[in-house]
């Protein structure tokens, strides 16, 4: 197993580089590589233990392919495998595909990475393969975006090589275990690179811009599985070390608030979707010990909004609300809106379920208040206009490469389904109904007559710079305090 894990996390840097080389064989080579990745996540859900790979023993560098990882690794499998299809037939370079390789797997590497100086290297380099896909178009818009995450993140991975540096002082490890006997500074300082990385509370207000800003197949990259890069060892930090777990949770709750609360009120779509991309990662930090298979629901649902969102004729609901959609182009939005507000039959459903059931007691209530948010945000899609199979306003983003990627991405919610099919009771099946249906009432007696534009002030530039030591602050806060 330590040979073929060791084959998977360099095989798609081979490949990457190999598309250079090879520049006609570009999509074909990608797909490839995508597909062993989709074995492999896979082979790892159906290993009964976990597999650990020590690579330098006396710094305490090692790697972990578990279920957990199984899960992220098989999201960030079939994102990129819909992407690479939607991309297909629309022109997209080598360079393009060379670069969706490796940021693949960059976070492939990220995701097994079980110590602070591999995750930290494979971090930055995911840092610059977004960077690169970001910027792809080259426009001053797409550059200044590009260069404005690239900023942020690597301020970020400062602070965290410092606490990666106070780790190994106290334990003589790099490991994530040593947490337990690192001083707290050690704890705030790489858990505000993991929060900033992750897209987590206000430290990651620069994902709304940064996503919706992005390119459709950028954009379903990010918010599919990149910004999760930052979120798995956050998960493992909290299994791992039982003191942190509250901390964890705390920031799960905050921020799936903090991300419905702006989504209700966004008017752009896919600024609305970015922020539940915010909201939705607090889900998976909220119950740590199931954060897997809510992370691949997540990962699916927005990669096809995203997909979806790039096909629309307009990104204002307003705008929409005027000019009826195709009756197709609206059933796909209508099935990733429902499995993502946790209705029956989708992964969706039975992801939400299993949070629940794992919620601590205090974070009910601010849980349910965001799975309430949800229904709203989404009936703003539900509840589109909609007849005929009109020609879209968009005709080379809606070609058959793209309906092939979103049949393949829903239909992969759909499979999804059956990881928990314990949830399908009658108690859990009426709670999800009665919260999207309470959300839908919502939505058209309040939300729908509202004109509420919520300010931009702290996704500016230098705001978040202010954010980041805000919450640093916090974290001393958090961890000193008994």
């Amino acid at each position: 197993m330590n040979t073929l894990t060791l084959a998977w996390i360099t095989l798609p840097f081979f490949v990457g580089f190999l598309i250079y080389l090879v520049p006609r064989l570009d999509r074909h080579l990608a797909l490839g590589t995508a597909l062993a990745s989709t074995g492999y996540a896979t082979l790892l859900l159906f290993s009964p233990t976990p597999h650990p790979l020590k690579l330098l023993d006396n710094f305490g560098v090692t790697l972990l392919v578990d279920s957990l990882t199984g899960f992220f690794v098989l999201t960030n499998a079939l994102v990129t495998v819909g992407v690479i299809i939607y991309c297909w037939q629309t022109g997209k370079t080598a360079f393009f595909y060379g670069q969706a390789i490796i940021l693949h797997g960059s976070v492939n590497a990220a995701f097994a990475a079980t110590d602070f100086i591999s995750l930290y290297v494979a971090l930055e380099v995911l840092s610059i393969a977004a960077f690169l896909l970001i910027a792809y178009p080259r426009s001053d818009r797409s550059l200044w975006v590009g260069l404005r995450y690239l900023f942020i993140s690597n301020v970020a991975m400062l602070f965290y090589l410092i606490g990666a540096v106070l780790v190994y002082q106290a334990s003589h490890s790099f490991n994530f275990a040593g947490l337990r006997e690192a001083p707290p500074e050690a704890c705030a300082l790489i858990f505000l690179g993991l929060l900033v990385k992750g897209g987590i509370f206000v430290s990651g207000l620069w994902l709304p811009l940064t996503h919706s800003e992005s390119e459709s197949p950028a954009s379903a990259l990010m918010s599919g599985f990149v910004v999760k890069a930052g979120v798995l060892p956050l998960v493992r930090c909290a299994l791992l070390v039982g003191e942190l777990d509250p901390i964890i949770r705390a920031f799960g709750v905050g921020t799936a608030l903090l991300g419905v609360s702006y989504a209700m009120f966004e008017k752009d779509t896919k600024r609305m979707l970015a922020f539940h991309t915010v909201s939705q990662l607090g889900f998976i930090l909220a119950a740590p010990e199931v954060g897997g298979f809510y992370a691949l629901t997540h990962g699916l649902v927005k990669s096809s909004l995203f997909l979806i969102a790039g096909a629309l004729p307009s990104r204002s609901f307003k705008e929409l609300h005027q000019q009826p959609i195709s009756t197709p182009l609206w059933i796909a939005l209508v099935a990733a809106s429902f499995s993502i507000s946790g209705f029956p039959m989708l992964s969706g459903f039975g992801a939400k379920i299993l949070t629940m059931k794992n919620l601590l007691p205090w974070q009910v209530i601010g849980m349910n208040l965001a799975a309430l948010g949800t229904a709203v945000s989404f009936a703003k899609f539900i509840f589109l206009p909609h007849q005929g199979v009109n020609k879209p306003e968009k005709p080379g983003q809606v070609n058959r490469g793209f309906w092939i990627a979103v049949t393949f991405l829903i239909t992969g919610l759909l499979a999804a389904n059956l990881v928990y099919i314990d949830a399908y009771t009658l108690e859990n099946t009426v709670k999800p109904l009665v919260t999207i249906a309470l959300g839908w009432l919502l939505y058209w007696l309040v939300f729908r007559r509202l004109s509420v534009k919520l300010p931009r002030f702290f996704e500016q530039f230098e705001q978040l710079m202010g954010m980041m030591s805000l919450v640093l602050v916090f974290l001393f806060w958090a961890v000193f305090t008994p």
